[in-house]
């Protein structure tokens, strides 16, 4: 927080940049999560073990302690409930993540919407938007679903 405030008063340096690339690591964690939130809220149901199951993926993926997930999931969700459209998460998830880092994030986004056990009309339709958002394809996509659906011990 200090070297924040910092970056704010002092002319650009190597502290600045460091600080910046913090923000920008935050604002790729603050993304990814707001869209797992996204994804959970689809069937106007975020039930315990899509949230359970949000904060397994967000500490596996961005290496983060209990504290930390749980702050994180509280942040997306207050982002969630002031954004009207998903192209804020995702410009920042294109900017940041490659090829292969999305296709991991519709894996991870496919496991917390099916963290219920079911998949509802809203959610898929969520999927393919993102999937489009994202540049992922068909197949690659199904390949996300199909391995999230194994991780989870669900039948396809």
């Amino acid at each position: 927080m200090i070297k924040r405030i910092k970056a704010l008063l002092l002319p650009q340096g190597d502290e600045t940049r460091a600080v910046g690339a913090l923000r920008d690591k935050d604002e790729l964690q603050v993304a990814a999560a707001a869209l797992m939130v996204e994804s959970a809220l689809m069937d106007d149901r975020f039930e315990a073990a899509e949230r359970t199951k949000i904060i397994e993926l967000l500490k596996t993926r961005f290496d983060l302690d209990d504290a930390a997930a749980e702050s994180l999931i509280e942040t997306a969700c207050e982002r969630v409930d002031h954004s009207t459209q998903l192209f804020g998460f995702t410009r920042v998830v294109n900017d940041r993540f490659s090829a292969e880092e999305r296709i991991e994030l519709m894996e991870m986004l496919w496991q917390v919407v099916y963290a219920d056990g079911r998949l509802d009309d809203y959610e898929a339709s969520l999927m393919r938007r993102l999937a489009g958002l994202f540049h992922v394809s068909d197949r690659d996509c199904g390949e996300a679903r199909k391995k999230a659906l194994a991780q989870l011990g669900l039948e396809a």
